[in-house]
């Protein structure tokens, strides 16, 4: 056997962690901490437990393990440590306790904590360890049904299957590493769509323009108009936010060659195997030596995710195209295309939308500053990149100079994405982007309505809808495309609205316990507390005796707790966690104690920071009290910062008790501002004025 052959085997989870004789993966202190966050593990349960519901007979691949056998049943994890330490939190979540081990080496903190699960009643924790583990028992509860928690539980240790591969003994763990840096070069998925995509256009001109704006598109953390700095952005771009001149690959293509310059890349032919290496992105980027710094941002979706949305785009017009039937999970990229049967016409038309989305998504769309969230900075920024035209300097501005509509569509598209973190369930992004790109004027007062209305037929049309809900109140698959489409359009008319009976029917009021309660209603309710403040108050320093500013509190039934929390108001991503005001501890129904049906309704949940809650999910709504609105700064302000928990703690405050009288009151005062009809207008109303 030659050191390059990688013996390898295709193992249950069963059979990883509970094999006959028993072992332990080590992993060695050059390996990271553990670093999956929510979306990741939020991802692996969900693919896990659909695989499960699709047929729970055909196995699942979970990926690959590469282990060293130091000897003594000791395995050294040389690559698949994250996988493997989010498995065996799910197993330790199922109440699944394996009989092998995992072990940080010389990492004591990571170690004890793992021994710990689920107290972590040690004195130095892990907390991204911890934090995993608490992810993971949410993904569950609000992945997998009661009824199939059984079914799923035999599921993932039989047929959860992972490809071990076990390196050999006399193996050069050095050349090993080169072996493996060299797997890195292979190429990934969304470059094989690349290849093939190419592999139909007629000329090699055609060829180098899809390479450069392919290219410029998969950089997501700059914008698009910074990318092709070789040619002059006005040109595609236009002078005004609304520009984007060219209507198809050809215009855009006529712009190059008139743009070209003798001797430059421009120019100079190059081969399909030329394009697809990693170097050339580092050419194009280099193209220009004066360019200038390029203003980065965080962004809001992955390339091979987007290209989905592009896709799903650029299949709207097509009369057989079914959008329900359409995966935006980039699990399905390959799949996707092969269904397109992409011909020649259809790659140059894939191509100017793909250009065309990217330069909406940037100057349209919220992404997140490189800031941390704090209390006194927004890190959301909707913002455009245009050239100056006397400087030919490249500047950022709001999309808005109306400060109230600026705020307004930012708290919206900010809203959704922290309601919908997962990147391959990011649907309101592909609704906004059809808009935009059928929307030639793109009047930004009536985008604003365009995403309150998307918002409303969300909350209406989905959240109300009972035939659209699973067991745990969670959407089913297609349920947004038949609530916002209608045939291969966005749905228009009048949303049918519903009374509070239709809410309190699904969500429950507190006799009997809920079955569950998206994060979207929490988020889409503090966005309409803000509504209600930015419509009654303006923003303005109204004295605390004005009739204005009583009748506001009065609505949210509170006492005055001041107006800065709501100018300083956003949605903050380190608010993901559901709190129970009223702990779950505490909930016996004895002596007048809650009981589990009071405590588990809406009146009782509010969102608050991950950090927040594991430090005081027991204490006593008093305590509660006590705790977050401690100046001292000992719990930051911002994992508080849900206009709905700053409610429910002044009302606490108020009465100096939070007793089911108080849950019930303030139910029923936030349903009632979550159904009232404030500012409502017709959507076919909004589709006349843009001609549609």
């Amino acid at each position: 056997m030659t050191k390059e052959q990688l013996p390898l085997k295709e193992v249950s989870i069963e059979q990883l962690f509970m094999g006959a004789e028993k072992c332990i993966y080590e992993i060695p202190i050059y390996q990271r901490n553990y670093a999956w966050e929510k979306d990741e593990i939020t991802a692996l349960v969900q693919d896990v437990y659909d695989a499960y519901k699709k047929n729970p007979k055909v196995p699942y691949y979970i990926g690959t393990l590469v282990s060293y056998h130091k000897g003594d049943r000791v395995f050294e994890v040389i690559d698949g440590q994250q996988r493997l330490t989010t498995i065996l939190l799910v197993l330790e979540a199922l109440d699944i306790h394996p009989s092998n081990r995992l072990a940080y080496r010389a990492r004591k903190k990571s170690d004890d904590t793992l021994k710990s699960i689920p107290s972590f009643n040690v004195e130095e924790k892990d907390r991204g360890i911890e934090n995993g583990y608490r992810h993971v028992k949410t993904a569950i509860g609000d992945s997998v049904p009661d009824e199939d928690l059984s079914g799923f539980k035999t599921y993932f240790r039989e047929q959860v299957h992972i490809i071990h591969y076990q390196v050999p003994k006399d193996i050069d763990l050095n050349h090993y590493f080169e072996i493996m840096n060299s797997r890195g070069e292979q190429l990934e998925k969304h470059e094989i769509v690349k290849a093939n995509l190419m592999e139909r256009l007629s000329t090699d001109e055609e060829r180098q323009l899809f390479n450069r704006i392919w290219e410029s598109c998969a950089e997501m953390s700059v914008y698009v108009q910074q990318n092709l700095e070789d040619v002059k952005t006005e040109d595609i771009f236009g002078n005004t936010l609304c520009d984007f001149l060219p209507k198809s690959f050809g215009e855009i293509q006529e712009k190059y060659r008139n743009n070209k310059k003798k001797g430059t890349d421009a120019e100079r032919k190059i081969t399909l195997q030329e394009i697809l290496k990693a170097e050339e992105r580092t050419e194009w980027a280099q193209s220009n030596a004066e360019a200038e710094r390029k203003d980065s941002f965080q962004p809001i979706i992955d390339f091979p995710n987007f290209l989905l949305i592009v896709l799903k785009i650029s299949r709207m017009s097509e009369p057989d195209f079914n959008p329900l039937k359409f995966n935006l999970d980039d699990k399905e990229l390959l799949n996707e295309f092969d269904q397109a049967k992409m011909d020649y016409e259809k790659v140059k038309a894939f191509a100017f939308n793909l250009l065309k989305c990217r330069f909406l998504l940037d100057n349209y769309v919220v992404h997140h500053s490189k800031e941390d969230d704090t209390l006194d900075s927004n890190p959301w920024k909707l913002q455009v990149w245009q050239k100056d035209q006397e400087t030919r300097k490249g500047q950022l501005r709001n999309l808005s100079d109306d400060r109230h509509l600026q705020e307004r569509m930012a708290h919206l598209l900010s809203m959704f994405e922290v309601s919908f973190t997962a990147r391959q369930r990011k649907n309101y992004l592909f609704y906004c982007l059809l808009y935009l790109s059928k929307d030639s004027n793109r009047n930004i007062p009536v985008y604003a309505d365009y995403l309150e209305s998307l918002a409303e037929r969300y909350f209406y049309e989905v959240y109300l809808d009972n035939c659209k809900l699973n067991s745990i109140n969670t959407p089913l698959p297609g349920s947004f495309d038949e609530a916002i489409l209608s045939g291969n359009a966005l749905k228009q008319g009048i949303i049918p609205h519903k009374d509070r009976s239709v809410f309190i029917t699904i969500y429950g009021d507190g006799r009997q316990a809920s079955r569950g309660i998206p994060l979207f209603i929490f988020n889409y309710l503090d966005y309409k507390l803000w509504r209600l403040y930015d419509a009654d108050l303006r923003g303005e320093s109204v004295k605390e005796v004005s009739r204005e500013r009583k009748l506001f509190f009065d609505r949210l039934g509170c006492g005055d707790f001041g107006l800065k929390l709501f100018d300083q108001f956003y949605f903050s991503r380190t608010r993901r966690s559901l709190e129970h005001y009223y702990p779950q501890a505490n909930a016996t129904g004895l002596d007048g104690a809650l009981n589990e049906d009071q405590i588990n309704c809406f009146g009782n949940y509010a969102m608050i920071g991950s950090e927040a809650n594991s430090s005081g999910s027991n204490w006593s709504p008093k305590t509660k009290l006590d705790h977050y609105l401690d100046p001292s700064g000992k719990i930051s302000q911002i994992s508080v910062a849900s206009l709905k928990f700053m409610i429910m703690m002044q009302i606490c405050k108020d009465n100096q008790e939070w007793s089911f009288e108080e849950i019930e009151g303030h139910q029923e005062k936030m349903v009632s501002i979550l159904i009232e009809t404030n500012g409502h207008f017709d959507v076919g109303e909004i589709d006349h004025k843009l001609g549609n």
